[in-house]
């Protein structure tokens, strides 16, 4: 499995060479640099400084393998309880689920891994708390030759992005935790049900008949969740798309006081995102959510300023009642009535 996801992330011929020890050195300089940058960009204060690393396709790929082991540990420990109540061959059933989910996991990540740029972990491979922010190195130095950016700006930019997401989990006290918990509810819900498959053909039916897309933005696991799994998931796509939509706004803003390619990096960014090639693939795995949260985030937050003001925003994060609905991302004048 290890050779197949290496072969699927592949590699970038600079990775292997001095560029790498260079790379590191300057996103440790930037990162400090733009976090002094952001607490006046988004009104929220950054405790500190975090952890700073450059790594490789394959080393983002394990760290994320690692870290969605030990979030999945609880409900994989109750699966396999469950199962080995029907003897041996219940245990090997179990067995064998947590290796090929684990396989699937990896193959999404080797596809991912070619396309990443940054990552703020919040939860480190150890399964600990975290404050890293791991900048995956063969991707930033392939994107600024192909579209010759000039590396210095775009290499501020990649760290201001991911920078913005660090103010808002370390600068909102009570965000990381409702995050997580979110994401344990949704472990927690994922239980076999009887008779699932039955309503799933159901479900598909019914979107034929209504000449839906058989398999909408969130992809296999929204097809087959449970409603109270999907009750969850409209609460993580509303809380993402306002996050990344909040990050995206100050990343160019800043960019465009900063930098003067920055209306070039963010065209060519949001035009990766569009590829048709890979259109389908988003759609399958439940990526093309991840997409559509950017957009409307984006939008969300623009007309929140627009309607009121950049300030108003951050109304937000006074507590979790405060966050925007799935509904209300889409109207944010709804938002607006109720929160503001």
């Amino acid at each position: 499995m290890g050779r197949l996801v290496a072969r699927i992330a592949g590699t970038y011929p600079l990775a292997e060479t001095y560029h790498t020890a260079a790379l590191s050195a300057e996103m440790q300089r930037l990162t400090t640099q733009v976090s002094e940058i952001v607490p006046e960009a988004t009104g929220l204060q950054l405790p500190g400084s975090p952890d700073t690393t450059v790594i490789g396709r394959t080393e983002w790929i394990e760290r994320n393998v690692a870290t969605f082991a030990h979030l999945t540990e609880p409900a994989r420990r109750q699966l396999e309880e469950r199962m080995a109540e029907s003897g041996p061959a219940g245990q090997r059933a179990a067995s064998m689920a947590g290796t090929l989910m684990q396989a699937e996991t990896r193959a999404v990540l080797s596809i991912l891994s070619r396309k990443v740029l940054g990552q703020y972990e919040l939860v480190l491979p150890t399964g600990e708390s975290g404050d890293t922010v791991a900048y995956v190195g063969p991707n930033i130095m392939q994107m600024e030759r192909t579209h010759q950016f000039r590396p210095s700006e775009f290499r501020f930019w990649v760290a201001l992005h991911e920078l913005t997401h660090r103010a808002q989990f370390q600068g909102v006290a009570w965000l990381r935790d409702y995050f997580l918990s979110l994401v344990t509810e949704l472990v927690d819900q994922s239980k076999p049900e009887q008779g699932r498959l039955g309503h799933v053909m159901d479900e598909l039916n019914q979107r034929k008949a209504a000449g839906r897309p058989l398999i909408d933005e969130r992809g296999l696991f929204g097809l087959f969740a449970s409603p109270e799994q999907n009750a969850v998931l409209d609460k993580v796509q509303a809380l993402m798309s306002l996050l990344e939509g909040h990050g995206h706004v100050v990343m160019d803003r800043v960019g465009a006081e900063h930098l003067r390619s920055q209306k070039r990096m963010s065209r060519v960014l949001k035009g990766r995102r569009q590829d048709k090639r890979t259109a389908a693939f988003f759609r399958l795995t439940g990526l093309e959510m991840k997409i559509k949260q950017y957009k409307a985030g984006e939008r969300f937050v623009l007309s929140v300023e627009r309607e009121a003001s950049w300030e108003t925003i951050n109304l937000a994060f006074r507590g979790a009642s405060s966050l925007p609905t799935l509904a209300e991302i889409e109207n944010p004048g709804q938002w607006l009535d109720r929160v503001a």
